[in-house]
């Protein structure tokens, strides 16, 4: 019988913060597969490996964790003052479907590179040497996040003594600024139960204080000690705890439900990617996955982020943008757990070390805002080519 060849797509494998991903630009994408639907889903899906009952995603890119299972779709934009618009798809890994609910904040780092060394910036806003200033509009969440991107003799610079903890080797510092980061307007608001704290309310679980923000992405931050944790695990002190895993996840689920993001609870199976779940702790000494020793005076607060059902290695962008949003916020846990008072940046401590992010909020007629959230990530490309796809519902 005969066989189909596999289809060749340009495609550009690229590390943004503490992810991976595959980049495409959208006139490169089969047709079927440059608008939303079934098809782009079943090809991205391919693309990375998924579904697989296995859980490795041997048969694609992906490389089975929530950190390296994601995909990104860039195109020039046609919105005013924007450069081009970015679309990311959170794959996952053993179900068939495609998560677009939310933005990848790590992701968000290539984004501007990528445009750049793909022609899709205007080459006279781009310095023979210096910084590139492209302005992104990301389609999943509606937000602009504005890339500063450095230029050395007329390319993208990659390599550099910037580092990242949860990123092995140094880079060329990249900063982002996630532009009024929050869900308001439309009926929106960035604390979508009108408190700073609530009582959420998990039968079977329990009653914990939770503060639920929709900064850089929908997120349920709980006190560590309530859950019987210190604030300062790693991966496998959660991960391998699969009565935990659940428990989290009934929590996630309740609390998608209280923050309006889903009617009723068997949706929360879909949406995997948002809300986050997080837990906060005041300051203390810790050795972070990489041996690191992390002091208490290092950090002003202890967070643990859990990502498509398990602890994340470091922290998502998205996740840091909300706790340096919360972390402004006078009165929530983030803030009491990293002691009180208005900041305009935090130092947070994750498993893979620390991280510095900042946020400026204010009070305004009774509701608080946030006008943009910053923070430093790094970029680089990893492989570029054509990835082959079987054909299959696309």
């Amino acid at each position: 019988m005969a066989h189909a060849p596999q289809i060749k797509i340009p495609a550009t494998y690229m590390r943004g913060g503490t992810s991976k991903g595959v980049f495409f630009k959208l006139d490169d994408l089969p047709e079927s597969a440059r608008v939303p639907g079934p098809a782009r889903d079943a090809l991205l899906m391919r693309v990375i490996g998924s579904p697989d009952p296995y859980g490795k995603q041997i048969d694609g890119m992906g490389a089975a964790t929530s950190s390296t299972s994601k995909t990104v779709i860039v195109g020039k934009s046609t919105r005013p003052d924007h450069d081009v618009d970015y679309l990311f798809g959170q794959v996952s890994i053993d179900q068939a479907f495609v998560d677009w609910s939310g933005n990848c904040g790590n992701l968000s780092a290539a984004v501007g590179p990528f445009a750049i060394t793909n022609g899709l910036i205007d080459p006279a806003r781009v310095p023979h040497n210096g910084i590139a200033v492209v302005r992104i509009w990301q389609a999943n969440i509606q937000k602009t996040i504005i890339a500063h991107v450095p230029i050395t003799d007329g390319a993208v610079q990659e390599t550099g003594d910037f580092e990242l903890d949860g990123v092995t080797f140094p880079a060329a510092e990249l900063q982002l600024e996630f532009m009024n980061p929050a869900e308001e307007g439309d009926g929106g608001s960035m604390f979508p139960t009108g408190n700073l704290v609530d009582d959420l309310e998990v039968p079977g679980v329990g009653t914990f204080k939770a503060t639920m923000i929709n900064s850089g992405i929908p997120t349920i931050f709980l006190n560590a000690d309530a859950l019987g944790y210190t604030g300062a695990e790693l991966q496998d002190d959660i991960n391998g705890d699969a009565a935990a895993l659940a428990r989290f996840e009934t929590i996630r689920a309740h609390g998608a439900l209280r923050m309006g993001l889903i009617k009723n609870l068997e949706e929360a199976a879909a949406r995997q990617h948002t809300p986050k779940v997080a837990f906060v702790a005041g300051p203390r000494a810790y050795t972070a996955s990489s041996g690191k020793q992390i002091g208490a005076g290092d950090i002003d607060v202890l967070v643990r982020a859990l990502s498509m059902g398990k602890l994340h290695h470091a922290m998502m962008g998205t996740a840091s943008v909300a706790i340096a949003t919360a972390a402004a916020v006078p009165g929530t846990l983030v803030n009491l757990a990293a002691g009180g008072g208005q900041r305009d940046q935090v130092c947070f401590g994750h498993p893979s070390g620390t991280l510095r992010v900042g946020a400026e909020a204010q009070l305004v007629d009774g509701e608080w805002t946030v006008t943009k959230a910053i923070m430093s990530r790094s970029a680089r490309v990893l492989m570029e080519g054509r990835v082959h796809v079987p054909r299959a519902g696309f």
